[in-house]
């Protein structure tokens, strides 16, 4: 099955900035992507490069196997939001979705759908300009959603929305995404990525520097197994045997370093250790990022070898 989006070698260039420097990725349907990196890493470089808003110096951008420019109709394939300011303030929410509808050719009712999915259907008769940066956030993605589109590209979506709108917007996601529809999302917003997406990209200077499942890159970079049991000293010398590092936590508890939960689960099995629980503790996403980009925008010593593979 072909991918949803794909770059190849993809390098931009303005004049003696090399913004995005060789990347290569690709993203499958049903999946939620975050697009992570520093201020500068060339994230936003990127998403219009595959939106067609910029030219690669070299590489390609491809969507549905083609480059934006070349595909029919791609409104009603490909929603996007970029930013959440591209409104004429004049207008009401409901007469800005009608206009780009009547461009794209669709229908009224499609807006009045739209409006409804994003829960701005009271607002929809107000003008813009006494819309919150919340309520435009939502009606940019209701704009996104006009044509019914199989990918979401959204840079930011969560700013400007309060707990309950970020929560709301994570269900929205993940429901998309259910339906074999594809997302990428470029945030700053670590801890809400970690609790949306099932991969992750993280880039700094251009250059890729991870492109993982979340789980097996929490669990990879500074994680561990937690598995309480009764038989703990029974459990740690099977573990011993297959050179599995393992620390007490507690009485019952212990934290095994360097493997899957998985792994431990069969290693217990087969030492007819009875496990009360066993879950994977990861790094949080904050914490890898930061150690992946250096925390301050610099790669860190050794973070491009860091699984530069896609598991």
């Amino acid at each position: 099955m072909s991918a949803v989006v794909r770059a190849e070698s993809l390098s931009k260039r303005f004049g003696g900035l090399l913004a995005v420097e060789d990347l290569s990725f690709e993203l499958d349907a049903g999946t939620i992507t975050g697009f992570l990196g520093p201020n500068g890493a060339g994230k936003t470089t990127t998403l219009r490069m595959l939106l067609g808003l910029a030219v690669p110096t070299s590489g390609r951008a491809l969507v549905f196997d083609q480059p934006y420019a070349q595909l029919q109709q791609p409104a009603l394939r490909i929603g996007a939001v970029l930013e959440a300011t591209d409104f004429h303030p004049g207008r009401s929410g409901r007469d800005h979705l009608r206009t780009l509808g009547l461009a794209a050719g669709l229908a009224d009712s499609r807006v009045d759908e739209v409006l409804a999915l994003v829960e701005l259907t009271d607002a929809a008769g107000r003008r813009v300009k006494g819309y919150s940066l919340g309520m435009r956030q939502r009606l940019g993605l209701a704009a996104a959603l006009l044509g019914d589109p199989e990918l979401l590209v959204l840079d930011e979506p969560a700013n400007g929305l309060d707990p309950e709108g970020v929560r709301w917007l994570r269900d929205f996601l993940r429901a998309f995404a259910s339906q074999g529809r594809t997302v990428l999302i470029s945030s700053h917003v670590l801890a809400e990525v970690a609790q949306t997406v099932d991969q992750v990209l993280i880039i700094n200077r251009g250059r890729l520097v991870v492109e993982s499942s979340l789980e097996q890159l929490t669990a990879r970079v500074g994680g561990s197994v937690r598995v309480r049991t009764p038989s703990v000293a029974q459990l740690r010398q099977a573990l011993d045997r297959e050179q599995l590092q393992s620390t007490p936590s507690s009485e019952q508890v212990l934290l095994v370093h360097g493997t899957t939960s998985e792994h431990v689960g069969d290693v217990a099995f087969a030492a007819g250790v009875a496990l009360h629980e066993l879950v994977t503790e990861g790094s949080s996403l904050e914490q890898i990022f930061l150690e992946l980009t250096g925390g301050d925008g610099t790669a860190a010593s050794g973070a491009a070898a860091t699984p530069e593979a896609k598991p």
